[in-house]
C-alpha cells in the first residue's frame, strides 16, 4: 500500500499495490507499521459498515469532539462515493480547508480522517457500502457536526441531495471569519 499525503496536514490516501496474477490480485489494506511511520493514528476499536439505496445519499458532515477523538480509515466496498473531510482545528493553518476524494469499488482507495475532522460523503450510485475503521468508540455525548451545506465550508457536492438524515440537515452553520478552501485529489 501506498499512503499519500494531502494539501490538509493529517489528511491522507490510501492506494493499494495490487499483487495480481491468473487468480486475480492480493493488497494490503491496511499496515499498522506503515500507518505509525507516516504519523497516523494505527487505532482501530470499531468497524462499521454503512448501506446506501440510493444515488445522492448525503451522510455528514460529523466529528467527535477532542476528550473523545475518532480517526477513520473510510473504503468504499461497493459503489462509489464522493468523500470529504473538513480540518476543524481551530488552531490548525488549515483550519476549515477541506479535501475531496473519489472512493469506489473500482478504485479501491482509502481515506485516512485524522481526529477532529469533519467527516461525510454522498453517494455516486445506488447500492454503495461503505467501511469505516474507527480508533475510539462513538460517544454521543461528544458528537458534533456541521451541515453540509454551510457556505463557510464552500463544498461542493456533485448530486443534488436525494436523503438525508434529519439529524445531519439541521447541524448548525459555522460562524467564521473567512470562506475555506478545499482540495481536490
Amino acid at each position: 500500500m501506498q499512503i499519500i499525503t494531502t494539501p490538509v496536514e493529517g489528511v491522507a490516501i490510501i492506494e493499494l499495490e495490487l499483487k495480481s496474477d491468473d487468480r486475480g490480485f492480493f493488497a494490503r489494506a491496511f499496515d499498522r507499521q506503515q500507518f505509525v511511520e507516516a504519523g497516523l493514528d494505527p487505532t482501530a476499536e470499531q468497524c462499521n459498515i454503512s448501506f446506501n439505496h440510493r444515488a445522492g445519499t448525503l451522510r455528514g458532515m460529523h466529528y467527535q469532539l477532542a476528550w473523545a477523538p475518532e480517526t477513520k480509515l473510510v473504503r468504499c466496498t461497493r459503489g462509489a462515493i464522493v468523500d470529504v473531510v473538513v480540518d476543524m482545528r481551530e488552531d490548525s493553518p488549515t483550519y476549515l480547508r477541506h479535501v475531496e476524494v473519489e472512493l469506489s469499488a473500482d478504485n479501491r482507495r482509502a481515506l485516512y480522517v485524522p481526529a477532529m475532522f469533519a467527516h461525510g460523503y454522498q453517494t455516486l450510485v445506488d447500492g454503495t457500502e461503505v467501511t469505516y475503521q474507527v480508533s475510539g468508540a462513538y460517544t454521543p455525548e461528544a458528537e458534533r457536526g456541521r451541515r453540509y451545506d454551510d457556505p463557510a465550508l464552500g463544498l461542493d457536492w456533485p448530486l443534488p441531495v436525494s436523503v438525508i438524515s434529519a439529524k445531519d440537515a439541521s447541524w448548525p452553520l459555522l460562524e467564521t471569519r473567512g470562506v475555506s478552501q478545499g482540495a481536490s485529489a
